[in-house]
């Protein structure tokens, strides 16, 4: 199985956003693939999405429910 992480600096906006919008779009493809999402600095760690993308991605239809941000390793 294919793996992918997104990541971004704090892992609350932009890595999430592209995990989540990847995984429905490879769901809607019949793609089976892992998808995370990570940060490179440990500012956030532990923090939910960031509401504003948080929404956008409800906007959507696309649920981030349960992320916290974590740094990858």
């Amino acid at each position: 199985m294919t793996k992918i992480l997104m990541v971004c600096h704090g892992n609350i906006c932009r890595s999430p956003m592209a995990e989540f919008v990847f995984r429905d779009m490879a769901a809607k493809a019949g793609v089976e693939v892992e998808v995370a999402s990570a940060a490179t600095s440990a500012e956030e760690i532990g923090n939910p999405v960031y509401p504003p993308a948080r929404e956008k991605l409800r906007e959507h239809g696309i649920s981030c429910e349960g992320k916290c941000a974590r740094q990858m390793n």
